[in-house]
């Protein structure tokens, strides 16, 4: 036990250094990728915390974008500080996901992923038409983060570098809080429910109050990220948040894969590669990534966090034909 803490805590500390050394670095634009990287990966995570169930939603990237409203709304709008609005639109994005439970509920797997993008893409057609939240243009002039302490000049986090470090903190805090739930008991009756709903059901477990839990703690988390983003760069628009953008994160959770943990996060740290490297190609990226998607689904159906264990045996034979020789 002491020996496997040990081992958690070093292979911790290596990310850890190069996290924090990272923008005194790298460019400008690297920081600024990494800071949207840092919201990718809490959506990613969260998104994979609703399939444990065995839901897939296309409403995820809309309820995101509802927490960077709520947030640059009440920011902006009545002058609430960043540490009261970005739990509150985590908050606003539960409700609303709550609300958007009530038909989708009633349906499962292809029905219900249909569904979610028919709520969707409604809620991100209400940004453009309802005047308060901008229309085409968005929001902009969302105010960085401060902190004001009576008798103390005030703490901005409108500079690069502080942003950094405070999206870092709040996207490790929001990592440890669902891997606690990933590892808790609550998360073993979603994966129940997953692969043996009527069996769960026989033994008195209420699934759709358990659907509903798993939908709404991403949900919140969801929204968080949307936060992260908005106000590092100060505006928002509903294109952000459209069809496209919902299925780059579907490609990311299953290419990387959703059975772990660290599926997601694999998925995500893949595509921000790729997406560097394949810039140049423009709007060739759909493509791209289509193309990465149907490879996986035909040679790692389990995303890339299975292939360590499927190149083990490679590796193995590999090793002992070197020492034969």
């Amino acid at each position: 036990m002491v020996n496997n803490r040990l081992k958690f805590v070093i292979s911790l500390i290596a990310p850890a250094i190069i996290l924090i050394a990272l923008p005194f670095i790298f460019k400008r634009y690297y920081v600024d990728l990494t800071i949207v990287f840092f919201a990718h990966i809490i959506l990613a995570v969260s998104f994979r915390l609703i399939t444990t169930t065995g839901d897939f939603t296309l409403a995820h990237i809309p309820l995101m974008g509802m927490g960077a409203y709520a947030s640059a709304l009440m920011a902006k709008s009545l002058g609430w500080p960043f540490w009261l609005t970005l739990p509150l639109a985590g908050l606003i994005s539960t409700v609303l996901g709550l609300i958007m439970l009530y038909p989708l509920l009633r349906m499962k797997a292809f029905a219900f992923f249909i569904g979610s993008y028919a709520i969707g893409e409604a809620l991100r057609l209400s940004w453009i038409r309802i005047g308060i939240f901008g229309g085409h243009r968005g929001i902009s002039g969302i105010p960085a983060p401060s902190i004001s302490i009576p008798g103390l000049p005030i703490i901005s986090f409108a500079g690069v570098l502080p942003y950094y470090f405070l999206a870092l903190v709040i996207t490790v805090l929001c990592l440890t809080v669902m891997y606690r739930v990933d590892n808790s008991n609550i998360t073993n009756i979603f994966k129940a429910i997953s692969s043996k709903e009527s069996l769960v059901r026989s033994v008195g477990i209420n699934v759709t109050a358990y659907r509903a839990l798993a939908f709404e703690v991403g949900t919140f988390f969801a929204g968080i990220s949307g936060v992260l983003i908005a106000h590092y760069f100060g505006h928002i628009d509903p294109h952000q948040y459209n069809l496209t953008t919902g299925l780059y994160l579907l490609i990311w959770v299953v290419v990387g894969g959703y059975a772990t943990f660290a599926g997601p996060i694999i998925g995500v740290i893949f595509f921000t590669i790729v997406g560097e490297w394949m810039r140049p190609l423009g709007e060739w990226m759909p493509v791209v990534y289509g193309c990465i998607l149907i490879i996986s689904l035909l040679f790692l159906p389990e995303g890339l966090e299975s292939l360590p264990v499927r190149m083990s045996p490679l590796l193995r034979k590999m090793w002992l034909r070197y020492r034969k020789a």
